[in-house]
């Protein structure tokens, strides 16, 4: 059985703290589960330039480590007859696209893919109207395909959970928010987990900060006028995070993150809560769909349904990944995967966006790595 021993915790705690020593970001958060058990939890820095200590109960911006939530809201769904993977998304959504069209095509395996062919929009630009679910239905009606559905790979960055969101709303009855919190965050008490703020609590999440490549939190100007700095003032901003992004603006802790991924990782079932059933956890950690430059991303990606699977070269799941691995990444060096033969759960979070995605893939990548070889001793 696999196991981490306290010199493991040790080592994995100095390779955390490492990263904060040096300036990456203010704070950040590590978590592990191990066989059903929260084997590491390591909270350290600030909650921003000015914030108070970071500790393992301190909420964080996921970003698309948000995705995976909503998606299990979907599997859900399907699991309970409400809908098939291989329905056109107009079975359950009329007004989404005209008869004949090749947007009638789109299927919910489409969506859950990165297939679907409408990865981007001007929607993506208008934070305005983030918070306007009215408004979000009718940019997804009114959107066209760039790619025909389910022949190119290409991350759908905020239409996923647009889509997905919809989806779950016709399907269910409930905003997506409420649904995924009353049967995913709530029977697996993730209690610091949410889908946005809500209208009544505090905004107790940490505050981001964007820096250029290769600069430090520490260094005087940090940051200023570069897209990452862009990105943290945007997400920072109050109507953006109580709005209900489900592709973007999930707030949680490590801790809550890696008990999701050792539920998904145990076929579905953690301390006797059953969320997914084991062939559908089966069928959405398979690779579905595989690609050497991305549409959107440019660069290798492969994708299961609502999470990217493991095994490419130089990918945030650690230089030793499997392709059974699954996980998913969010902007900030976010990340959670869960690896069904060791039967672990992973999360990392910070609060600092870096200018290029690849220092991201690297500091995440050798904190992966440190905890697989620990578990592999």
């Amino acid at each position: 059985m696999a196991r981490l021993t306290d010199g493991d915790r040790e080592r994995l705690r100095a390779a955390f703290d490492r990263q904060l020593a040096v300036g990456l970001h203010h704070g950040a958060q590590l978590a592990v589960y191990v066989d059903g058990e929260l084997a590491a939890n390591f909270a350290g820095g600030t909650s921003g330039p000015d914030g108070g200590e970071t500790t393992s109960e301190t909420r964080h911006l996921l970003f698309s480590c948000t995705k995976p939530y909503a998606g299990v809201g979907l599997h859900q769904l399907v699991e309970r007859g409400e809908a098939d993977y291989d329905d056109a998304v107009v079975e359950h959504w009329p007004e989404f696209a005209d008869a004949g069209t090749t947007k009638s095509e789109i299927t919910l395996r489409h969506v859950l893919s990165h297939t679907a062919g409408v990865p981007y929009g001007e929607f993506d630009d208008a934070a305005e109207q983030w918070g306007d679910w009215d408004a979000v239905v009718r940019a997804m009606e009114e959107i066209e395909p760039v790619f025909d559905p389910g022949e190119t790979p290409a991350y759908h960055t905020f239409n996923y959970g647009w889509l997905v969101g919809e989806l779950v709303r016709r399907l269910s009855g409930q905003h997506v928010d409420e649904f995924v919190a009353e049967n995913v965050f709530e029977p697996l008490g993730m209690e610091r987990t949410s889908i946005g703020l809500g209208p009544e609590e505090d905004d107790d999440v940490a505050t981001l900060s964007g820096f250029e490549a290769f600069d430090r939190c520490r260094d005087p100007g940090e940051g200023l006028g570069v897209p990452a700095a862009e990105s943290a003032e945007a997400f920072n901003a109050e109507a953006v995070r109580r709005a209900v992004i489900p592709a973007a603006n999930g707030v949680g802790t490590a801790a809550d993150m890696a008990r999701f991924y050792a539920c998904i990782a145990n076929g579905g079932q953690l301390d006797g809560t059953r969320v997914l059933d084991s062939e559908t956890v089966a069928e959405a950690t398979r690779t579905h769909a595989e690609t050497d430059s991305d549409g959107t991303l440019s660069r290798p990606a492969r994708y299961g349904l609502g999470f990217w699977t493991g095994g490419l070269a130089n990918d945030m799941f650690g230089s030793l990944s499997r392709e059974r691995m699954f996980g998913h990444a969010g902007l900030g060096s976010v990340f959670g995967w869960g690896d069904p033969e060791l039967n672990v759960g992973f999360a990392y979070v910070t609060n600092g966006i870096r200018e290029e995605s690849w220092e991201h893939a690297a500091r995440v990548a050798g904190l992966s790595d440190a905890v697989r070889l620990a578990l592999a001793e």
